[in-house]
């Protein structure tokens, strides 16, 4: 027997690559899909399996990525948030070995090319822009808890961002911008309320839709004088204008604009009449927050590193 404390543990199948695929319309001509990245962990009792190595309460992984497919096609995709909750309560009801299901989604989004002459409807091309996520988990003692989200979404604001009057030492170097490019990689994840949850009706892909258009209305509408004030402006705009949301993270990478030094070539490079700057890739300021509403207590993890 170990003299050491067997601490958290959890197992599953990750990253179940799936692709549904709806046919609707006359004779299924119309084509709707859903292309997501599925993760699945496992936690329960599992002390006898990682001390002794008895698999009699493992449930294998391979039949957890067989439950992904099969729930596809069972359930069908309507949204992340929906399928995950499907698979959650599933494993924890299912087996009582389970008492904790984490499912972690990722969404690749496509849009459709539409061909006026054809009746079918089935071409679709990758959208270039961010990736939706999604992470449920539901436990017979906790319940349920759904976390939206996106990722990779990039956003720029050419003008109408500051930066100054910050604290200067012997190793400051930057100087004080009072025009500059504003520009961040958004990684977002967002608390929704229990009863938004428990709701079978919730509309998952309107919610989504609406999350990010607050934000990035407020990106956008925002003269801001740092990336901590933008910050807190985008989750603000959605806890005013998305009741069904508690909480709200951001990960904003600032993607570092500088004016390029054109003197050398007798071309002065202002922001008068237009500029040129460096895009910098490495390396970059990571700015992160959390707001939530009065009285609500703080859920999303805060020690995940986001990197551009």
């Amino acid at each position: 027997m170990s003299k050491h404390v067997l601490a958290q543990n959890q197992y599953g199948k990750a990253e179940n690559r799936i692709v549904a695929v709806t046919r609707k319309g006359d004779g299924g001509a119309w084509h709707e899909i859903r292309d997501l990245n599925v993760s699945v962990a496992l936690r329960g009792e599992y002390r006898d399996v990682h001390l002794t190595g008895d698999n009699g309460n493992c449930l294998p992984t391979d039949t957890t990525k067989n439950t992904v497919y099969a729930f596809a096609k069972e359930h069908g995709v309507t949204s992340p948030e929906a399928f995950g909750i499907h698979l959650a309560k599933h494993f924890v009801t299912s087996q009582a070995v389970i008492h904790e299901a984490q499912i972690r989604v990722e969404e690749y989004a496509w849009e459709r090319i539409s061909v006026p002459t054809r009746k079918e409807q089935h071409s679709f091309a990758r959208k270039g822009q961010e990736v939706r996520t999604a992470q449920i988990t539901y436990s017979a003692n906790t319940g349920l808890q759904v976390l939206s989200g996106l990722k990779d979404l990039t956003v720029m604001n050419s003008t109408n961002s500051e930066f100054h009057g910050f604290i200067k030492d012997r190793y400051t170097t930057l100087q004080e911008a009072y025009d500059r490019i504003l520009a961040t990689k958004v990684t977002a994840r967002w608390a929704n309320s229990a009863l938004a949850a428990a709701d079978e009706e919730h509309d998952w892909d309107r919610s989504y839709q609406k999350v990010r258009r607050h934000m990035l209305e407020a990106f956008a509408e925002t003269y801001s004088y740092s990336l901590q004030q933008t910050l807190h402006a985008m989750a603000d705009r959605v806890l005013d204008h998305v009741p069904t949301v508690n909480e709200v993270r951001l990960n904003l990478p600032n993607k570092h604009h500088f004016l390029v030094d054109l003197e050398p070539f007798g071309l002065e490079n202002d922001n008068n009449n237009g500029s040129v700057y460096f895009a910098a890739d490495r390396m970059y300021g990571l700015i992160e927050g959390t707001i939530h509403r009065d009285g609500v207590q703080p859920v999303i993890a805060t020690s995940d590193w986001i990197t551009a």
